[in-house]
């Protein structure tokens, strides 16, 4: 047995790293992350192609990966083991691993995937709330709460209700999934807003600002639902405790962060060497979600609070420039793990036993798209203004509603068929919200006088938001942001 001459161990694997070989376990690691930045690269950049954003190419090309089709990448959450894994296979023909140790070697290898996927909604939460300007958040005006907290509630309440009712779900589970439900990609919406002339009209503004706030909803909701699935069970006390607990984090960092980012700066100017800016951010984030992790709570709501206090520093852009290319090593292996780990299977309707998930994949669209519609007709005092508009640019749920699947996955809550709709109403979601949103929301011509440029910056002090909006949108429709 190898591991014993090694000069590091991996102690977090130690149940299963005693019976197999570490550099093999290392071998199949190396071939897994092959697999993954292959697979995010070539279906990121199709779907950027066709103009939709790259994350669901991901996501796509872990599902092509996973165990849906090739079944390079699997997971023995799913029922999998070591004689479905091509990998394993090839380490078997070509590396000399024999059948005795290849289910310990499985095992390990997908354990250390599983960790960095972690790793990668940790560090991509941390960097959502760097792009989440609280001042913007403020400014938006009561219209964009309205539409924000409609856009939540409504489709949580039919979905978590639906499910239950209809279709006999457990309680968190449905929970869960109706949580899912209440994301919106500002990303995708952003794009398509800038594209059409609109991104400073006031649907577009309303728009924007409810997408934020929905973000930041939906991740105490997503806290809260996680640790929930941790329990097992719908204890209306702990509901209440986290709900509270997870608000109370939230706005405990952000107030504390005024006095924080002094300290911070001043630390950060006094080093010297390498990672002087990056590296301090790290810790304060891995420490943050260590403490929600803690409280109960989940380490991304903590990564989250981490991002928006260091957003109000002199560093910020930056930090955000530093970040990318950590971003860009870790948050595919989440997106394409989610991927790799759903059984399309399930939806297969020459298969009896299938058509309930077909059903239910189709209850769960029909809700994400009705919920978030209904969300423009609530803005009042504007009786010229585009309410269908509106709700259209809300449908998108993107690389957020991946982040709850992925999430939701990890802890084991979804039935096959319940992650299998989840996945098929983010991907139609996102794939029907641009052009729906192109014809309701006709494009500004030269001939009516409409300047983008001009205008966003003739009315910045009104709407601050157009500026941050204008000034990230290359970032956000290229990166992964909710």
């Amino acid at each position: 047995m190898q591991l014993n001459i090694v000069p590091f161990s991996l102690p977090l694997l130690a149940t299963t790293t005693e019976t197999a070989d570490s550099s093999l376990v290392v071998a199949g690691v190396l071939l897994s992350l092959v697999v993954i930045y292959f697979a995010s690269k070539v279906g990121g950049e199709l779907s950027s192609r066709v103009g939709l954003p790259p994350v669901l190419g991901e996501l796509v090309g872990g599902v092509l990966v996973g165990v849906s089709c090739l079944h390079l990448l699997v997971f023995p959450e799913g029922g999998a083991d070591a004689s479905s894994s091509v990998i394993i296979s090839f380490l078997e023909t070509t590396a000399g691993l024999t059948p005795d140790g290849a289910n310990a070697v499985f095992a390990s290898q997908s354990e250390v995937i599983s960790v960095l996927a972690e790793l990668g909604v940790i560090i991509l939460l941390f960097e959502i709330g760097l792009e989440s300007n609280l001042k913007d958040l403020m400014a938006v005006g009561l219209q964009a709460v309205v539409v924000a907290i409609v856009g939540v509630v409504v489709p949580f309440t039919a979905g978590t209700v639906g499910l239950m009712t209809i279709f006999g779900v457990p309680a968190v589970p449905a929970i869960f999934a109706g949580a899912a439900l209440t994301a919106t990609s500002i990303g995708i919406t952003s794009k398509v807003l800038s594209e059409l002339g609109a991104l400073n009209t006031k649907e577009g503004q309303i728009i924007l600002g409810a997408a934020v706030i929905d973000d930041v909803l939906g991740i105490i909701v997503l806290a809260v639902v996680a640790s929930l699935a941790k329990n097992g069970a719908v204890d209306v006390g702990n509901v209440v405790y986290l709900i509270i607990s997870a608000s109370s984090f939230l706005l405990g960092a952000i107030a504390l962060g005024n006095i924080f980012n002094k300290s911070f700066v001043v630390i950060v100017e006094r080093l010297k060497t390498r990672g002087e800016l990056v590296i301090p951010a790290f810790i304060f984030a891995f420490v943050m979600a260590y403490l929600a992790d803690v409280i109960h709570l989940e380490a991304i709501l903590g990564a989250f609070a981490a991002g928006l206090v260091l957003e109000e520093t002199d560093k910020r852009k930056e930090l955000q420039r530093q970040i990318i290319p950590i971003a860009d090593m870790l948050v595919p292996v989440f997106f394409v793990t989610v991927g790799a780990q759903t059984d399309l299977g399930v939806l297969n309707p020459s298969i009896p036993s299938n058509r309930e998930g077909l059903i239910m994949a189709t209850f769960l669209i029909l809700v994400a798209i009705i919920g978030k519609v209904i969300t423009g007709f609530s803005v009042f005092g504007q009786p010229q203004i585009n309410r269908l508009a509106i709700g259209v640019g809300m449908i998108p749920r993107g690389e957020v509603g991946l982040v709850f699947l992925g999430i939701g996955s990890s802890t084991g809550v979804f039935s096959k068929p319940l992650s299998a709709a989840i996945i098929m109403m983010v991907i139609l979601t996102t794939f029907i919200a641009p052009p729906l949103l192109r014809v309701v929301l006709p494009q500004k011509t030269e001939e009516e006088g409409f300047n983008q440029d001009q205008l966003v910056l003739e009315t910045s002090q009104n709407t601050p938001l157009a500026i941050s909006s204008r000034e990230n949108l290359e970032n956000t429709s290229d990166n992964y942001e909710s």
